[in-house]
């Protein structure tokens, strides 16, 4: 579905992104890891079109993306969310989904049916007409996820969608992921949770210093020397192999 192929970028003298390429199966759960500052949040952006690479290739659905405005790329079938959840605060939750829909539902009513569907389905029904502005982090979470699938993406890309959640939030977060990747959208994911990534990414990709170092299921990740050294640490590769494990 996504073939990324010799990605590069560099900002003044940092080189951010280096000849990464990484590929995402039609209905998989595919995740991309690392220290922070590996460069994989320009990797998202440039994917998604928010950023210019210098050099390298995106192809999704065997088209070209490299060089499409974002909005392009949306109306193409592939989305991202932003790691720094921002709900437009002065509408409601609903209105707040209903301008994804908008992407390709022009009729303002068809645009809240379909909004008040996907807030339904994201666990947010019951908070549907309150006030965006009031949200826990947890729900400004779920928002962020329910205004990109009402765009009715092929390909859904998470940024940190996990980060600053406790871990009942997190289990319902990550069942909330598979819920959405069974109902037919596949899924490439920034996470620096290791349990979350490995109860649901069936490849993982580790990126350093802005290349790729790695790439496996969880429980090989977690065992390469490489990715225990640049990242993980003993423990944290022990527990995602244990996890890894229970998961496969």
């Amino acid at each position: 579905m996504l073939e990324v192929n010799g990605l590069s970028k560099r900002f003044g003298g940092l080189q951010a992104v280096r000849d990464v390429a990484l590929t995402v199966n039609e209905g998989a759960i595919t995740a991309l890891i690392g220290p922070n500052g590996a460069g994989k949040t320009t990797t998202f952006a440039m994917v998604a079109g928010f950023i210019r690479p210098d050099a390298g290739s995106v192809r999704f659905l065997g088209k070209e993306m490299a060089g499409l405005r974002p909005d392009r790329i949306a109306a193409l079938g592939m989305v991202r969310t932003f790691q720094v959840t921002q709900p437009f605060a002065g509408l409601s939750v609903m209105e707040n989904i209903r301008i994804g829909a908008f992407l390709h539902e022009a009729d303002p009513g068809l645009a809240e049916v379909l909004a008040r569907e996907v807030g339904t389905r994201l666990g947010l029904g019951a908070i549907l007409d309150r006030p965006a502005s009031g949200l826990t982090v947890a729900a400004r979470k779920r928002l962020e996820v329910a205004r990109a699938l009402a765009t009715q993406p092929r390909l859904l890309l998470l940024d940190e969608v996990m980060a600053g959640l406790n871990p009942s939030e997190l289990g319902e977060i990550v069942s909330m992921i598979r819920a959405v990747r069974d109902g037919g959208v596949t899924i490439l994911l920034i996470e620096h949770i290791m349990a979350a990534v490995a109860a649901l990414a069936e490849e993982v990709n580790v990126m350093a210093e802005g290349a790729l170092i790695a790439r496996g299921t969880p429980t090989q990740i977690a065992r390469d020397p490489a990715v225990v050294e640049a990242y993980l640490g003993h423990g944290a590769a022990a527990r995602m192999a244990q996890s890894g494990a229970r998961h496969a």
